[in-house]
């Protein structure tokens, strides 16, 4: 524990010199960690090999955990995107001169230090730091096991960036992959201004349960998409196979088809192309009823309770039979987590009625909430994706890694 605490006192203190940093100089060591990305991928993808070879191909982490030369490419490309942005470091929020003329600003600040606890992501990894470099934060990262042999290729080729810049390595430190180290970062009060989790619910979980550093939750999305009585068959059924099958392993991805009474007729179409990709679908006894002998029999099944309000992470998905909105609303709100929820439907009022009911961080008419992402949001990337209403909701990029401060400018103003 104290060695930890020696890592954090220097994360701490060269978190000062990022202050410094101008954008110039901060944009310049993103553009040289993104050509390393790509000039390292051979090495990325060997470390990452070592962690494949551990898990089972058959883990819903383990599309989390794969890294490629397209998805390594990606990064290089989401990398490049974030130095293009404009900081938010400086900016002013609000200004005003009082009546005794003293002159007040509120401006954005980076938060300090920040910590990362994160399974099965190794792009976590590259995107955090990015995100963190540009806004003045420091970071922590505490990677899981699994990924441990990615994570620290990364945090090296960082470092070699770093180095080359001249700038402090200690801006970024990967801790040990035990318990040990999530416990002491979970208790680096004084060291540590925030923590981010990211990762499954029970991860999240742990985390807001046994952190003296405040949290922001982010991730376990348990999605659900309601195709109205107005919705149309041929959009409504391209954005559920998309929402369901672009990548499984996501947390904007579809667990919970929630479909009117009146439009069960279509539920076959609806599910033909999901059929195809091999989605293993739990149904109420009405939706069951109408797939039996018309959705393949080894992919059909009667849902439980357990299989409402759970994030698959798999080609598994539910279907609730609702009698109209309300009741649509209703499951939503018993079950969601606040992440992304959708609605297709043709019904202007329908629409507007369910994009002001539904509680979550992204709410979505006739689109798939495959988009739920900073890069696609033009975030540049993103950090996490906060479920919660304090400080930050939804994609977290650039301007939710910032606080405030207040400037106050006078000439020799006392208070009576």
């Amino acid at each position: 524990m104290k060695t930890l605490e020696g890592k954090f006192e220097k994360v701490r203190t060269a978190s000062r010199q990022l202050a410094m940093l101008s954008e110039e100089k901060t944009n310049r060591i993103l553009d040289d960690l993104a050509m390393a990305a790509i000039k390292y991928i051979p090495e990325i993808l060997d470390a990452n090999q070592n962690d494949l070879d551990r898990m089972d191909p058959s883990d819903p982490k383990y599309d989390r955990l794969k890294l490629t030369e397209e998805r390594i490419e990606n990064i290089a490309e989401d990398i490049i995107n974030v130095a293009r942005l404009p900081s938010p470091l400086g900016q002013i929020i609000a200004e005003k001169t009082l009546a005794n003329g003293l002159q007040l600003q509120k401006v954005r600040v980076p938060l300090g230090v920040i910590g990362i606890i994160y399974e099965s992501r190794p792009n976590v990894t590259f995107d955090v730091f990015s995100l963190c470099l540009k806004t003045g934060n420091a970071l922590v990262l505490k990677g899981g096991s699994d990924a441990h042999d990615s994570n620290t290729a990364i945090v090296e080729i960082i470092h070699k960036i770093l180095k080359k810049n001249k700038v402090s390595t200690d801006i970024v430190t990967l801790l040990p992959a035990d318990r040990d180290a999530t416990k002491a970062l979970l208790q680096a009060v004084g060291y540590v201004d925030i923590i981010i989790p990211r990762g499954s619910e029970g991860l999240i979980k742990f985390v807001r349960d046994n952190s003296k550093v405040p949290v922001i939750e982010t991730g376990a999305g348990i999605v659900h998409t309601y195709f109205d009585v107005s919705a149309d068959l041929k959009k409504g059924t391209d954005i559920i196979v998309n929402a369901k099958t672009r990548r499984v392993s996501v947390c904007n991805s579809l667990d919970c088809l929630v479909i009117h009474k009146e439009r069960l007729s279509d539920l076959p179409a609806i599910c033909q192309p999901l059929a195809k990709k091999g989605v293993k679908i739990f149904a109420d006894d009405a939706a069951y009823q109408v797939l039996h002998g018309k959705y393949p029999k080894d992919l059909l099944a009667v849902a439980d309770e357990e299989h409402f309000g759970i994030e698959f992470l798999s080609l598994t998905m539910s279907i609730k039979t609702v009698l109209g909105m309300e009741e649509a609303l209703d499951h939503i709100a018993r079950y969601s987590s606040k992440h992304s929820e959708a609605i297709i439907a043709e019904n202007p009022k329908t629409i507007d009625h369910f994009l002001k009911a539904v509680d979550a961080a992204a709410v979505y008419a006739n689109a798939s909430t495959a988009f739920t992402d900073g890069a696609q949001f033009g975030l540049g990337a993103e950090i996490g994706i906060s479920t919660q209403k304090l400080h930050a909701r939804g994609p977290m990029a650039l301007e939710e890694l910032t606080s405030y401060k207040w400037i106050i400018k006078g000439n020799g103003q006392t208070r009576p």
